[in-house]
């Protein structure tokens, strides 16, 4: 098994987060990670990537130019890595901020309210987790327990009593994924 992903949006969305989150997690599962983050220097604002491979095999390179999957988290980065998901692949998209949805018909496209379901919780700075966990629901490249022990090792530990919240909203992230489209 090998997963190549590009989480993509503004900074401040929590996308290098989230990418890292992913590489920890696959770590302590013992699968060999590459987490290579792409961000301008405003951050801030600015558009933000990064690409995770998790793989039971050897990794020979962390440059990859196409992807399984692509979590969009924004217009211009849905724009930018729609046409790097593979044939068949899959492409995540918050639709939030989507003026012009997704238009190549040989992926699978899902959409997740991320934006809403943070609001509507009262706490926007777990939005990332709800979208990993649409992700996972999707494809559950790394165990629950993983997941948790990828939230302690990249989180500060004076943050580690947001834990709880960030797995929470990670649960609520997998009852949120729609389908748009299936080939």
């Amino acid at each position: 098994m090998t997963e190549e992903i590009i989480i993509a949006g503004f900074g401040g969305q929590g996308v290098l987060s989230m990418g890292k989150i992913l590489a920890y997690s696959g770590v302590m599962q013992d699968k060999e990670v590459s987490w290579m983050p792409s961000y301008g220097p405003e951050m801030r604002g600015g558009t933000a990537n990064v690409s995770v491979i998790i793989s039971d095999e050897r990794i020979s390179s962390p440059i990859i130019n196409e992807f399984d999957t692509a979590i969009i988290l924004n217009q211009q980065s849905l724009d930018k890595f729609e046409h790097s998901v593979k044939p068949g692949g899959v492409l995540i998209y918050d639709p939030n901020g989507i003026t012009h949805e997704p238009t190549r018909k040989d992926i699978n496209i899902y959409k997740i309210a991320a934006t809403a379901k943070a609001q509507e919780m009262g706490i926007s700075k777990v939005f990332n987790m709800v979208v990993l966990g649409g992700f996972l629901k999707l494809k559950p490249i790394v165990a629950p327990e993983f997941i948790h022990k990828g939230l302690e090792k990249s989180l500060p530990a004076r943050h580690h009593n947001l834990i709880p919240q960030n797995e929470e909203a990670i649960e609520l992230g997998k009852g949120l994924v729609e389908t748009v489209q299936t080939v």
